[in-house]
């Protein structure tokens, strides 16, 4: 579906990564391959160190972290927020929504919109799309977008599909009606029929989880999980982000008032390096406009993969200057979503620990 919006901006990003740092060396001897193999993996993959939470931490603790931290430095009030939308497939509950449990930490104003959105790879894009919404609507006052994920706490140790490239983090952005003229294109897709690639088996209604599901057993290609962990077709994502990414995103340009080559920065969801390094070539981008640094540092983050990416490549960038910037995710859902828009100058755009 294609979205077309004026007169809406981005004022500001920040990304909260956990300070907890584990490095896939002191990891191999976990993945049942010879060292040799698993120092091939790292090489191809860009495996190299990642951020994860310690113990029973949410993602809701790091965005309550990185919204006191805007607060506190004057970066934004409490009183100019209309909005908030939380996207994570980690949530603290199955009820109430994650959203309200801030909502009520932060001592928002009742009058404050909140809801959460189950989303995954794609979820920046679809928050983007739900704040632009809203603002289309006449909804006063800025919209805070809270991506964050603590998957690291449903991948099994023992699983080197999955394992080796999750990562942890929240994720802030706020955006607003802009004065000045400016057209945001958006467009999104799904396909239902490969939900199953990405997917965690047990823990929901449908299977609740029990000691048969959290059991750690050994599968055929000798990698090891239970049904209460993280499961990914590797061999289908590749496939999918090959084929049906870059020939959607090329068709989202036929049609976009920005060419392609016009973007100056192709900020992308981040699963691994290789992936990204073969999606440029599909799209014809130099990699110095795609950048594909952030699994290697921090992990694979879910849906704020992308904000992490942008504040990581262009932080300091992004306070001065005017970007245009491509924005896609793609993975769990299957879904997968494009947009294009100016950036910049932002309030603020960074990282920080917590």
């Amino acid at each position: 579906m294609d979205f077309k919006f004026n007169n809406k901006k981005v004022s500001g990003v920040l990304t909260v990564v956990p300070k907890n740092t584990v490095k896939f060396l002191d990891e191999i001897d976990n993945y049942g391959f010879s060292k040799e193999k698993c120092l091939n993996l790292q090489e191809v993959m860009g495996f190299n160190e990642r951020r994860i939470v310690k113990g029973d931490e949410c993602g809701s603790d790091l965005a309550l972290y990185g919204m006191e931290y805007l607060i506190e430095k004057g970066l934004l009030n409490k009183e100019d927020i209309g909005a908030l939308i939380l996207i994570t497939q980690t949530p603290d509950h199955f009820m109430p929504p994650t959203s309200s449990i801030l909502h009520g930490k932060l001592g928002l104003g009742k009058q404050v919109l909140c809801f959460d959105i189950n989303q995954g790879c794609t979820g920046y894009v679809y928050g983007l799309l739900q704040a632009f919404l809203l603002l289309e609507s006449s909804c006063n006052g800025k919209i805070v977008l809270i991506n964050c994920d603590t998957l690291s706490r449903r991948a099994c140790q023992y699983d080197r599909n999955i394992f080796p490239i999750i990562g942890d983090a929240g994720a802030i952005t706020i955006i607003e009606n802009s004065e000045e003229e400016n057209e945001i294109s958006l467009n999104l897709n799904t396909d239902g029929s490969r939900s199953d690639w990405l997917k965690i088996p047990a823990g929901g209604f449908r299977k609740p989880s029990n000691d048969e599901t959290r059991e750690i057993k050994e599968l055929a290609d000798g990698n090891r999980r239970s049904e209460d962990d993280f499961y990914m077709n590797g061999a289908g994502i590749f496939t999918f982000t090959q084929t049906d990414v870059p020939r959607s995103i090329k068709q989202f340009f036929e049609t976009s008032s920005i060419g392609i080559d016009h973007v100056d920065y192709f900020m992308f969801h981040q699963p691994n390096r290789f992936m990204l390094g073969k999606l440029a070539k599909k799209l014809n981008v130099s990699p110095d406009k795609m950048p594909s640094n952030v699994v290697e540092k921090f992990g694979n983050s879910s849906s704020a993969s992308t904000p992490l990416v942008i504040c990581y490549n262009l932080d300091k960038k992004l306070i001065k200057n005017r970007f245009k910037i491509c924005i896609a995710g793609f993975g769990v859902g299957l879904s997968w979503g494009v947009t294009t828009l100016e950036m910049g100058p932002l309030d603020f755009c960074e990282w920080i620990e917590k």
